[in-house]
């Protein structure tokens, strides 16, 4: 205890510069407090929205149940790229279930409940009050809800019109949501990323904040065991004063995280918002940072003390420190052998897969790596140096000798960027698995629309979609319930050019006559006339094709509204303003999700009401990829503020640490441009050499997680200018950072001791 409160009267007795550093420590490790508790926080907020929406599941009898009780019914629809849930409720005369989450009792008939963000959603878009027949009753409460922008309504029917699928209501709850938000297994994964992609620069910012001053420090430490202080209690007079800092600092990092969860939770991020409540800080949470964090500084305070406590003369008299030890390179060397060993199984024939201890070793590599390449880098600026320092250049040789001498500093300076750039290859491998498995695997996305339900001036408009590729209509024939045998075709009106865009190969098209449809991989049928009904005008007609025996051969596109065998009819075999009676319009687009998203968001705004079939595509698919790119997204913007805050605390701790060394060779005639390119020769040499390290490593850890994901991809080469651009970006803002650290003014009073 007295060198704990020794360690508290050197800290606010030892000057204003000191207790600068002490604020800066403070501010450091809130912000790094703050990263860690919106981590911690994210699979309580996804577990929130899983909880809801089981709250609310409706659960059914097996079978038919005497009596009359309340049925059930469950829609699900797209608008847009969001679903649009619908609970139709008919009230029973036997038990009535208790209401669901949210609700006050369950809707009569015609009674309607819809969420907030539907009710904004009916005032911007009226046809969709289609869907939801009767009067709005009130609002869904949160309770009820998985988020404030979730499209659900609860409506009230009669028993004679919900119909035959309806189901008798046993009451509402389930141990499982119908979906997550994301799934179990994805979510281990995004939580092992977030871990690469925040908490590990996380522990590089709060060791850099805790080593501030290191050197000025260290001689204070000194002074103190020349005196008599034993070495552990010179250990712990350091430590206090961390301890202290990161006790402040979690306190204020904590007061950070609920501010940004309130802002947040009212803005929203793309495809995740969320409730004030489920952010909200957990025992647990509160329990890391303020016992976590401190403890991790008393340990590195005590570390960081341990030379001058060991040998103070030499710490005094700044005795050369010695060569870094080359087993700090054998974490990286064990990690990339992991990682290289994994990568080679994509050659082969039998890829590893992530079953048994590979599920436990392809982490253990990814890790060891990213724990490599921290441990590593002083090895690599001592030799760098070393080769480096015999140059002819003065700057060069200048900036060298200071990383021989002192090559640790290199770790707190550039680890935290070179960490980011290593993250973001790990972050790219995870959504290119994702989007496998929940994609459309084919060039071409087609999305398929009801015609009868659609006026001409929605068709055009749908049509004119921007990113829409192709478009054309499928009909379907009239059929006789009494034939014993149906041997008729379904027709695709469209054009030899409109489609050529809807498969991947045709042959023996003719524009502007009637052909029939064959894909070789489909079995072929025989065929007779097609009878097709129309309206046009409030009158229905009937169109007969014949089955011709010119043939058009194409190759179709795995899910695809084509039809085959079938009949390619041109546009000019219908009448003007003519409609099929049963026919859908089908639309083509790219298959990326970004495209998707966009066609389906147009396709809501034009036709809100209309029952859209987006072949292949999985709409809560979609939504989880949004959500995983968005927490990705949070991931690479607080490793990135944490880099970023590692490399400007560190480099201008070394500026103000070496201002004596600056002011000594300003008084020795050094030119202040030949200073500035020695201060930037020292940062971005080693942050060169360990960038095109991050890249290496950093793919080879990609590859060997696509490789074990038993997807298609297992080299993301579109990846590699997008990481080289981030390595650039990263040098030019380390340039920028240290150029200016070097001023212009000379004062002597700085080496009056020396």
């Amino acid at each position: 205890m007295r060198e704990f409160s020794l360690g508290l009267r050197l800290l606010f007795g030892s000057g204003r510069g000191n207790r600068a550093r002490f604020l800066l420590m403070v501010l450091g490790g809130s912000l790094g407090v703050c990263c860690l508790a919106l981590v911690l926080t994210i699979p309580a907020i996804l577990d929130a929205h899983d909880g809801r929406s089981a709250d609310r599941e409706p659960q059914v009898f097996a079978g038919k149940k005497s009596g009359q009780p309340t049925l059930v019914l469950q829609r699900s629809d797209p608008h847009g790229s969001k679903p649009f849930s619908r609970v139709f409720i008919a009230r029973g005369t036997d038990d009535t279930p208790e209401p669901p989450p949210g609700l006050s009792a369950l809707p009569g008939p015609g009674e309607v409940f819809v969420s907030p963000a539907l009710r904004d959603q009916l005032r911007r878009e009226p046809g969709l009050r289609g869907l939801l027949p009767g009067r709005e009753k009130g609002l869904i409460g949160p309770t009820g809800l998985t988020d404030p922008r979730e499209l659900y309504a609860y409506v009230g029917i009669s028993r004679d019109r919900i119909g035959p699928e309806a189901r008798a209501l046993k009451s509402f709850g389930s141990e499982h949501p119908p979906t997550t938000a994301v799934e179990a297994s994805t979510l281990d994964i995004l939580r092992f990323t977030l871990a690469a992609l925040v908490l590990l620069p996380l522990a590089v910012f709060l060791s850099v904040c805790a080593k501030l001053s290191a050197a000025s420090r260290n001689r204070r430490l000194a002074a103190l065991r020349l005196l008599g202080l034993s070495r552990k209690g010179t250990q712990r007079v350091n430590a206090a004063e961390t301890v202290v800092a990161a006790l402040f600092g979690a306190a204020l990092g904590l007061g950070e995280f609920w501010l940004l969860n309130q802002i947040m939770a009212r803005t929203g991020l793309p495809g995740l918002k969320w409730y004030p409540d489920d952010g909200s800080l957990s025992a647990s949470t509160i329990a890391v940072c303020l016992i976590g964090c401190p403890a991790l500084a008393w340990f590195v305070g005590r570390a960081s003390a341990r030379t001058a406590a060991a040998n103070p003369l030499s710490t005094r008299r700044t005795a050369v420190p010695r060569a870094p030890r080359v087993r700090g390179g054998l974490l990286l060397i064990a990690g990339l052998g992991l990682v290289a060993g994994y990568c080679a199984t994509g050659f082969t024939d039998h890829p590893a897969q992530s079953t048994g201890m590979n599920s436990l070793l392809v982490p253990a590599g990814v890790l060891l790596t990213g724990a490599g390449l921290v441990m590593v880098m002083p090895l690599l600026s001592y030799a760098l140096a070393r080769r480096l320092a015999r140059s002819g250049n003065l700057a060069l040789s200048m900036a060298m000798r200071r990383n021989e001498v002192e090559p640790g500093s290199a770790m707190r300076v550039v680890t935290g960027l070179v960490l980011l750039v290593f993250s973001a290859s790990l972050a790219q491998g995870v959504l290119v698995e994702e989007r496998q498995i929940t994609r459309n695997s084919s060039p071409s996305q087609e999305y398929s629309l009801s015609q009868s339900r659609l006026t001409e001036d929605q068709q055009r408009r749908l049509r004119d979609i921007p990113g829409v590729a192709a478009h054309a209509l499928v009909m379907e024939p009239r059929t006789d319930p009494d034939a014993e045998t149906d041997a008729q075709a379904p027709a695709l009106v469209a054009t030899c050019a409109q489609f050529a865009k809807l498969v991947r190969h045709a042959e023996g098209c003719v524009e502007g006559k009637v052909l029939r449809l064959s894909d070789p991989q489909v079995a072929d049928q025989p065929l007779t006339t097609s009878t097709f009904l129309l309206a046009a005008g409030g009158r229905q007609t009937s169109l007969k094709v014949e089955v011709p025996r010119a043939t058009v051969l194409f190759d179709g596109f795995d899910v695809t509204n084509v039809p085959s065998p079938g009949l390619l009819v041109p546009p000019s075999a219908l009448s003007a303003h003519a409609k099929p009676v049963s026919g859908r319009l089908v639309l083509a687009s790219a298959s990326d999700p970004a495209s998707v998203r966009a066609v389906l968001d147009r396709i809501g705004a034009i036709a809100p009401t209309a029952d859209v079939d987006p072949a292949g595509i999985n709409i809560d698919g979609l939504q989880q990829i949004t959500v995983i790119e968005t927490l990705l997204a949070l991931g690479m913007v607080m490793g990135l503020g944490i880099g970023v805050a590692a490399f400007l605390v560190s480099v201008t701790d070394r500026a103000v640490e070496r201002r004596s060394q600056v002011t000594a060779l300003s008084l020795l005639g050094a030119r202040a441009r030949t200073l500035r390119l020695v201060q930037c020769a020292q940062v971005l040499l080693p942050l060169s050499i360990g960038l095109v390290l991050a890249l290496v490593a950093g793919k080879a850890a990609e590859s060997a997680y696509l490789i074990t994901g038993g997807g298609e991809i297992f080299w993301d080469g579109a990846g590699v200018p997008l990481l080289v651009a981030a390595a650039v970006g990263v040098l030019a803002f380390a340039t920028a950072g240290t150029w200016p650290l070097v001023g212009r003014r000379i004062d002597p009073e700085l080496i009056r001791r020396d």
